[in-house]
């Protein structure tokens, strides 16, 4: 039975890339985003082409995961259409670049609210539908920056994807008895197949951000060009998507509770393998070993 899976933020990098990989390997994928009709009607048209030149079960849907009446919608079409979610995959994100404090509170509220607030929308719309069936898998696009190097002048992003790796450690224990899995992909800076950068904000504040350029002149084309030049040759986000197909494809109950894909190596799996572990350590110390594993349930 092919998988339905519903995929945030798939208009470009990660997103597309892992929805056109999941229908090839013969799932039914909902490629979520915003303004279909509009600004992304290039990216849905793409998708339709692809989908018919391919023969594979590649869909478009409008899914603005800043508005609950859009995620609401979104999946109860997809339920209406299939009676159920196999696989939700948090992919949707956005990116800014400038120093910390050029940046208004409300702007990093904007950040929290498309980076995390964003996930707890739409799981809050489908995870009834896969609790209800006692089986499902939920898969967190998180990042390397959360325990791994981090450049400055990045901060707001990496503090909202630390926000929201934790939400997913707090959600694999929850869902655990009800058989829904959780996979979290820890993609590293990959500086190519991504629009992360190209389409990063910037601060409100020119003024404060002009006074930094004075002792960090050129320092955010620095830190691109070096991690750029960290990504061995041939390292591209398609690493990334072949890992969730890969993840997607195994069998119920054996998906890893993370995996990381970092070409530039900046020490994210090392600390992440310590925090990890001690997770594993304390849930078995506090007798609730039982929810570092799920196991299907009847529905």
């Amino acid at each position: 039975m092919n998988n339905i899976v519903v995929i945030t933020g798939a208009s470009s990098g990660f997103g597309a890339l892992t929805a056109r990989t999941l229908a090839h390997r013969g799932d039914t994928v909902y490629a979520g985003m915003r303004q279909t009709g509009t600004r992304n009607a290039p990216q849905v048209q793409a998708a339709a082409d692809y989908a018919k030149e391919h023969g594979v079960d590649l869909r478009s849907i409008e899914l603005d995961v800043n508005a609950q009446s859009s995620v609401d919608a979104a999946i109860g079409q997809v339920v209406a259409a299939h009676g159920r979610i196999d696989v939700l995959i948090h992919n949707a994100g956005h990116m800014v670049t400038g120093p910390a404090e050029a940046f208004t509170p409300e702007q990093l509220a904007e950040l929290y609210n498309v980076n995390v607030l964003s996930t707890q929308r739409v799981n809050r719309a489908a995870l009834p539908h896969l609790r209800e069936a006692g089986r499902g898998l939920v898969i967190w696009v998180s990042s390397s920056s959360v325990k791994g190097g981090t450049p400055p002048y990045l901060a707001p992003y990496f503090a909202a994807k630390a926000a929201m790796d934790s939400l997913a450690v707090s959600y694999a224990a929850e869902l655990a008895r009800w058989g829904v899995e959780t996979s979290i992909v820890v993609p590293g800076s990959f500086t190519s197949g991504t629009n992360h950068f190209a389409h990063s904000g910037h601060p409100a504040d020119g003024a404060v951000e002009a006074e930094y350029e004075t002792r960090y002149t050129g320092l955010m084309s620095q830190v691109a060009e070096k991690l750029a030049a960290l990504e061995p040759e041939g390292a591209d986000a398609s690493l990334v998507s072949e890992e969730i197909a890969r993840i997607v494809a195994l069998p119920s109950g054996q998906r890893p509770y993370r995996v990381h894909i970092d070409p530039a190596e900046d020490g994210s799996e090392v600390v992440s393998a310590v925090a990890d572990r001690i997770r594993r350590e304390f849930l078995t110390r506090v007798d609730l070993a039982d929810l570092l594993s799920v196991h299907p349930t009847a529905a």
